[in-house]
């Protein structure tokens, strides 16, 4: 443990507390959501994530950070009261920037938008750069705040890929394809 101030930074910090999990209420049920809902929105939201992330190419590491803060931030807050699609953007943007890999927030902003044309089988057109964009930026960068304040500024994510990868190096594994893919 390691304290600064009256910051106190800890392992307990990173992960989330048992009262937290499932299957304990989280806020949104709290509101009223019924839990299939929001078990689907955190499904939606991770596949965006997923889908924005290749397409910004960004790599792995960056997509499973933007996830995890995702589900993290709904453990803490309610979809009832935020914007899925704002928070799953603040946390690509976020983990973009973690991984040093950042991008501009106008990418993450085309590529969400993008992705709904097509999700919605409408004509793809491209972004126009009006009030209605920059009300979005705005909301994207707050929520990206907002984010950091309800985590406590604590995103270290560890990743269980790199502690694998590096097991199967001293195993002498790292050739066998099926094996590293079932990893």
């Amino acid at each position: 443990m390691t304290e600064y101030g009256s910051v106190v930074l800890t392992l307990s910090n990173v992960l989330l507390p048992p009262e937290k999990l499932f299957p304990n209420p989280t806020p949104s049920t709290i509101e009223g959501l019924p839990w299939d809902v929001e078990y689907d929105l955190r499904l939606i939201g991770c596949e965006l994530i997923q889908t924005a992330c290749l397409l910004l190419k960004l790599p792995q590491t960056a997509v499973a950070t933007g996830q995890v803060l995702f589900h993290r931030y709904f453990y803490f807050s309610s979809f009832v009261r935020r914007p899925m699609e704002i928070m799953a953007m603040a946390c690509t943007n976020l983990a973009a920037k973690i991984e040093e890999n950042a991008r501009r927030v106008r990418d993450i902003i085309n590529v969400f938008h993008h992705i709904k044309q097509v999700r919605s089988g409408s004509l793809i057109q491209p972004l126009l750069i009006d009030q209605v964009y920059i009300d979005r930026k705005n909301e994207v960068i707050k929520a990206e705040r907002r984010l950091l304040k309800e985590l406590g500024f604590c995103v270290y994510v560890k990743h269980p890929h790199k502690v694998i990868a590096m097991y199967l190096k001293i195993l002498e594994k790292e050739r066998e394809k099926d094996f590293v893919q079932t990893s």
